[in-house]
């Protein structure tokens, strides 16, 4: 119950903070992480790449990390900015399995930046994996100093998000690659405001109408802040009702009661209540994976 009720107070306390960056910021402090990773073993945030016969979010989460490093073309040489990391699982991934040089993160959250430095620091990779607070419309780091630029499921947020475009354009290295897994409506025709299902709320609290638009308008931003060759392609089909059907068994997850309060179990269970009403509300969003390479 006093879980329950300190998540009330700080999602109250999000809803009425007017200024974007500091709204996602405490967007992402809501939910406690005893709650959100309880009985799951990486801290992935990501809705996941389904593939069939999937039934965990970790392995999920990963697939959609590996999805958009694929689609970066990272190279073991790379230096490559995470831009909005959450807990930096993927940043670890990527130096682990695509072997890159070097990862720097940026993330406007503290308790997300302290985990992943500290994770740094426990596996020997504080020179690898660097994590520092800021912002992705005003990256601190000079012209021409990455190899590949990545938002994983958090430029939707970005205020706007054609400003971090033009940010990534100037850190990329000439020949260097944006690519970004994102979140945006399938049609401009949709109204923001009326997603009203409880497991989409961030849709209405969290996204600026600026950010608001489909893969037409997206490819266009891209193009106008310099990239070329620019491809947005949706990945709908392999994310939203896997993410769905998994946060929807959570309750009923024995592992997941046994480390949560029963007020806990008993909330997300209401949260998920209505099937009919989430499944109507995910088709109407759009899942993509972009790319924009700089001259």
């Amino acid at each position: 119950m006093f879980e329950n009720m300190r998540t009330l107070g700080r999602l109250i306390r999000t809803l009425t903070t007017k200024d974007p960056v500091t709204r996602v910021r405490r967007f992402y402090e809501i939910q406690a992480p005893g709650v959100e990773f309880a009985a799951r073993t990486t801290r992935y945030m990501n809705v996941g790449y389904w593939e069939e016969g999937v039934t965990s979010l970790d392995v999920a989460g990963e697939a959609l990390a590996m999805k958009l490093a694929d689609a970066a073309g990272f190279k073991p040489d790379d230096t490559v900015l995470d831009v909005g990391f959450g807990y930096g699982d993927q940043d670890f991934a990527w130096l682990r399995n695509r072997r890159v040089a070097k990862v720097h993160g940026i993330n406007v959250t503290p308790r997300h930046v302290e985990h992943a430095q500290d994770r740094a620091r426990e596996e020997g990779l504080a020179e690898q994996a660097q994590f520092q607070l800021g912002t992705a419309t005003e990256l601190p780091f000079e012209d021409n100093t990455f190899d590949r630029v990545v938002a994983l499921e958090s430029a939707f947020h970005f205020y706007p998000r054609s400003a971090f475009f033009a940010e990534a354009f100037r850190v990329l290295k000439p020949g260097g690659t944006l690519a970004t897994a994102d979140i945006i409506p399938l049609s401009n025709g949709t109204p923001r405001m009326s997603i009203s299902a409880g497991p989409l709320s961030f849709v209405k609290f969290s996204i600026p109408d600026e950010n608001w638009h489909d893969r037409a308008r997206y490819a266009e931003q891209l193009a106008a802040a310099g990239f070329a060759n620019v491809d947005v392609q949706s990945i709908q089909d392999h994310t939203w009702e896997g993410w769905r059907q998994f946060q929807a068994n959570r309750p009923s997850d024995p592992a997941f009661q046994a480390e949560v309060e029963r007020s806990a179990v008993k909330g997300m269970a209401n949260h998920w209540r209505d099937e009919k009403l989430i499944k109507k509300e995910l088709a109407l969003l759009d899942y993509v994976i972009a790319v924009g390479h700089k001259p």
